[in-house]
């Protein structure tokens, strides 16, 4: 297998056609136009499929993933973006935040800013944790101080040591913790702490993604690149997890196809933060990457007989739930991207253009913007699992990832603020 010179360090385009690129950097900036929209007057809401705002509760995650992406808006030069990304930084050092206890309110009201949902959630601290790194690339007022006491609260109450993981979640006074541990909250983290380690310097950032990322390599490598994503306390895999509840947004049954590719990329990232800082590139982490993605393909492309990738597939690789998720594609499409710059095997540029080709005609939507979230088996507009349109963060980094040519390393603050002009 070659290893091409273009992950580590300078941005590559790889094999992907200018015009294709050109298309996906056109399509950042529409969904920058979108992400506005989500601003409230205590945070960044959950948007409709109209880009109106619903009646809900605000997400600490939403508000997390809204902030970072304005500072991808703001580092692409878009000066409008400045004060977004300062309203993000006001309401995760204000509304969201726990003076008394430390950490992050789940879920506050966005007309009182009461908490609604007082749990402190690893998911939704490895984004404070990604967007206030962002905020300290973009230099913006109160973004360091957002940064150490991110940092403060993940180090103290989140990073399991013994099980090389995190926490999944605790209640409000960080007395009680879930007895379940997920692998979700876990790949966020390790996006979390690879940009951490970009902005300082730490090494024990990057030492940490690694151990975590080669440790779901590990469990993906014994069940066939399938990867649990369910665990008890004791760190004993549930295969049976919400098998009642298959289509959850965030804990579903089985093989979350999306996960593997999600994974892919960040165990190419993490190769690449080592390789730039002139260590070999690890073909380990590599051929592990290259397997995942290739799994994440066999099992649930098209495997139903439509175009589109399934949510989920049973541990045999059968579909379980088939709608087709915006963001599933979305990071297939950068996988693919990563696999193809590491590799320089053209399939996976054939693969990502194919699929911005499906994007392109079943999920952007061209009339109201961004993109739909959900469609059924038949390629349709769906809402079973999610409703509306609350996030532009995959996608957005998707089409800045390929349609820029970032390299894989730095992460994507980072990288955009090194790009020239």
């Amino acid at each position: 297998m070659e290893i091409g010179g273009g992950a580590a360090g300078e941005a590559d385009a790889g094999g992907v056609p200018a015009d294709v690129q050109r298309s996906m950097r056109a399509e950042a900036d529409r969904l920058l136009d979108f992400a506005r929209l989500s601003r409230t007057a205590r945070g960044f809401g959950w948007l409709g499929d109209r880009g109106e705002l619903l009646d809900r509760p605000l997400e600490l995650w939403i508000t997390c993933r809204m902030t970072h992406s304005a500072v991808l808006g703001l580092l692409t030069g878009r000066s409008e973006f400045a004060a977004l990304v300062d309203h993000g930084v006001t309401a995760l050092r204000t509304v969201f935040r726990d003076e008394r206890h430390g950490g992050w309110f789940a879920t506050v009201d966005g007309a009182t800013a009461a908490p609604v949902d007082a749990s402190k959630q690893a998911y939704a601290h490895a984004f404070v944790l990604l967007a206030a790194s962002s905020t300290v690339v973009a230099g913006r007022p109160g973004a360091r101080e957002l940064l150490d006491e991110a940092r403060a609260v993940h180090e103290e109450h989140f990073w399991n040591e013994s099980k090389t993981r995190v926490w999944e979640s605790f209640s409000a006074d960080w007395s009680t913790t879930e007895p379940y541990l997920g692998i979700n909250p876990v790949m966020h983290t390790v996006e979390a702490f690879l940009a951490v380690h970009d902005v300082t310097g730490e090494q024990v950032y990057l030492e940490r993604a690694e151990e975590m990322s080669r440790q779901v390599a590990r469990w993906a490598g014994e069940r066939e690149w399938r990867i649990p994503e369910h665990f008890d306390l004791d760190g004993a895999p549930l295969p049976d997890y919400n098998r009642e509840r298959p289509a959850d947004p965030f804990r579903p049954y089985g093989a979350t196809v999306g996960h593997a590719l999600e994974w892919s990329r960040l165990l190419l990232s993490v190769g690449a933060t080592r390789a730039a800082a002139g260590a070999a590139y690890d073909t380990g982490l590599v051929q592990a990457a290259v397997s995942l993605a290739d799994r994440a393909v066999s099992d649930g492309w098209a495997t139903d007989g439509a175009d589109g990738f399934v949510y989920t597939t049973d541990w045999d690789g059968r579909p379980v739930v088939r709608a087709r998720m915006h963001w599933v594609l979305c990071e297939a499409i950068a996988a693919a991207y990563a696999v193809g710059l590491v590799t320089r095997e053209n399939r996976w540029d054939d693969l990502a253009v194919d699929w911005w080709r499906y994007a392109r005609r079943y999920l952007i939507d061209a009339e109201h913007g961004s993109w739909r979230h959900e469609l059924d088996d038949a390629n349709r507009p769906a809402h079973e699992t999610w409703v509306g349109k609350p996030d532009v963060y995959h996608a957005l980094q998707m089409c800045l990832l390929v349609g820029d040519g970032l390299p894989l390393a730095p992460s994507f603050a980072t990288a955009l603020s090194r790009r020239p002009g």
